[in-house]
């Protein structure tokens, strides 16, 4: 499910596009970046969680316990290569291994459907 699938607020947007950006932030640095109260950024950083688009794991920061706040991997969708019954060739903005499990295994999934 893309981001944009989901009903969340311009301030959630923000949030995760930060967490995402960053690659993994401090809880108590997430708020102040997007200058929300503590309280704000910790009902955020839990809804995301919820929503399953970020990780949050305990960790001491500055001698504070807190939370790093990491983004969720996602999936590689392989039906975005599909033109109709036609591969696609590999285009875009994320490279993906011909050569990987994932790939080999959607491939298969992709030729079994059909009998």
């Amino acid at each position: 499910m893309s981001t944009a699938d989901l009903d969340l607020s311009d301030d959630e947007r923000r949030a995760l596009e930060l967490v995402r950006e960053t690659g993994g932030i401090y809880q108590s640095d997430f708020w102040k970046e997007l200058d929300f109260s503590s309280r704000k950024g910790s009902r955020i950083a839990d809804s995301l969680q919820n929503e399953g688009l970020i990780q949050r794991e305990e960790a001491v920061y500055k001698g504070h316990n807190t939370y790093l706040l990491k983004p969720r991997k996602r999936d590689l969708d392989f039906s975005l290569l599909m033109a109709g019954d036609m591969l696609t060739p590999f285009i875009g903005e994320e490279e993906i291994d011909p050569q990987s499990d994932a790939f080999s295994q959607w491939l298969m999934n992709l030729a079994y459907e059909e009998y």
